[in-house]
């Protein structure tokens, strides 16, 4: 690549540095994965005319399109203004392309729109989730999934939402099949029991995970009105330490979730390495450094929890460690 190109505003407009001398790659962001088959058109289009004719889908939902000219960046922004209005994606001016990409595409499995098992929406929660943190350039991964299947592995994330629901019991129209129980024992944690002919749940066991509702036959199971989430602090893959996410609150609520992220964003603000390149520093480091309380602190600021919400005191984390002091390789 030549000197007289920004590397540096190369990245931040979503272009990816490229081995390929000449050429780069334009990151396609899709919040919550779900993006109209018009857009997938209009991609396909930009690879035929603008890259090499391939597609690369992304573990984190968005697309990447490969062997763009440098020369050509201008014109691939332009046509993705489509996709940028189709997706919601916030934007500072209009075809520009994508203003940030430290901040990763924000993750979702399909959720309720389509998972028998899914007990919100995750793409619509996703998407609010982008609007509040998007455009930003640190680094900062954050994961939807419908419900503790986990299947959008957002243990892996540095924000991870799980969905939780409330089962809500009628006895009048259970007919002591004891499907729930079986399926509860078998599928998750094994929180109901039959009692005469009646089930009973165990609330401190019980995960909210739905897998009552899904398998009762008559309804006597149905999720709560309410919609309720577990959130999961500061999984990391890498070099050092990766490490799951470990839970932090349980039946948190939407509203709260989303001042919690974009306060830890006000958090790294403060506490980042000056000398971390691009910002991408990762959260759970810095975590390290200024300690748990601090951390949770600046999160937690103006937050209101619903009465329900649990919050755990204290977080411990596991994983792989290295100890270079000691040089082995």
């Amino acid at each position: 690549m030549g000197q007289d190109i920004n590397v540096k505003k190369l990245k931040k407009n979503a272009f990816r540095y490229s081995k390929v001398r000449g050429e780069t790659a334009s990151r396609v962001r899709i919040p919550g994965g779900l993006v109209s088959a018009e857009s997938m058109v209009r991609i396909t289009q930009i690879a035929e005319k603008y890259g090499n004719g391939t597609i690369f889908v992304t573990n984190r939902q968005g697309v990447e399109i490969p062997g763009i000219r440098l020369e050509d960046m201008d014109a691939v922004n332009r046509e993705l203004q489509f996709i940028i209005d189709d997706t919601g994606v916030n934007q500072q001016e209009r075809d520009k392309g994508y203003p940030a990409s430290g901040t990763r595409n924000v993750v979702a499995c399909p959720g309720a729109r389509l998972c028998p098992f899914g007990c919100y929406d995750t793409t619509a929660f996703a998407r609010k989730m982008d609007q509040t943190i998007f455009p930003n350039n640190l680094h900062f991964k954050v994961a939807f999934t419908g419900c503790s299947n986990d299947c959008a592995k957002v243990r892996m994330n540095d924000f991870g939402v799980i969905g939780m629901t409330e089962p809500q019991y009628d006895p009048n129209r259970c007919v002591g099949c004891e499907q729930c129980v079986k399926y509860c024992k078998k599928r998750s944690v094994g929180a109901l029991q039959a009692v005469n002919d009646k089930i009973v749940r165990d609330p401190d066991l019980c995960i909210g995970c739905g897998v009552c509702v899904a398998y009762c036959p008559t309804r006597a199971w149905t999720r709560s009105r309410e919609h309720y989430f577990r959130l999961v602090l500061l999984g990391r893959t890498g070099k050092v330490n990766p490490r799951l996410a470990q839970d932090f609150i349980k039946w948190a609520d939407e509203e709260s979730i989303l001042k919690i992220v974009k306060n830890a964003y006000a958090y790294v603000e403060e506490y980042i390495d000056k000398e971390a390149i691009e910002g991408k520093e990762h959260v759970g480091y810095i975590v390290d450094r200024t300690g748990f309380d601090e951390f949770v602190k600046w999160i937690m600021q103006d937050v209101q929890l619903p009465e329900k919400a649990e919050v755990a005191s204290r977080l411990y984390w596991d994983g792989k460690r290295y100890d270079r002091s000691n040089n082995l390789k």
